[in-house]
């Protein structure tokens, strides 16, 4: 299946020079959004994951009906002030400015093997912020998957070490 060809591409939002990526065509194909999360599943499957955690917000999308086909758990990672119990916190760099992300304390027990979602991996930050707050809680990251990847920004570096799965790549923007 072309996924490729189910994405909407707006040129200069949200702000100029930028080529944003619109999954909402792909998910509203339910074929196609099935076949996505099978192959994210099929791929996974023998990494025996223990949770899905998937970052805010589009990672929800994606890591809830992966969570399920794998028969594991899913946790969510969100903004600060979001999330109600006790929370880990990180705080990360942007190119002009920093970030937060927040995880619920007892989201993760030490050793839970825990594979990583989101739907676009361009260059890391979100994601090695939210491997931060994994490891913080004990977990082992078993993987990182997404539906995009940006091959140019370079994510995929600052996620070393782990494996990483890409449904879709753009090589250039």
């Amino acid at each position: 299946m072309d996924l490729k060809a189910l994405i909407r591409e707006i040129p200069d939002f949200p702000k100029p020079g930028i080529n944003f990526k619109d999954i909402t065509t792909l998910l509203k194909n339910g074929p196609a959004l099935q076949y996505a999360i099978d192959q994210m599943a099929e791929h996974f499957k023998d990494a025996r994951p223990d949770l899905v955690v998937g970052a805010e917000s589009r990672g929800f999308i994606l890591g809830a009906p992966l969570a399920y086909k794998l028969g594991c758990g899913f946790i969510l990672v969100r903004k600060p002030g979001k999330l109600p119990a006790a929370v880990e916190k990180v705080t990360y760099e942007l190119e002009y400015g920093q970030d937060s992300l927040e995880i619920h304390r007892d989201a993760i027990e030490p050793g839970q093997r825990v594979l990583i979602v989101d739907d676009l991996l361009a260059t890391g930050g979100t994601i090695s912020a939210t491997a931060e707050l994994v490891t913080k809680l004990g977990g082992k990251i078993v993987g990182f998957s997404f539906l995009i990847e940006l091959d140019a920004l370079g994510g995929r570096k600052r996620l070393e070490g782990h494996e990483v799965f890409s449904l879709i790549h753009y090589a250039a923007d």
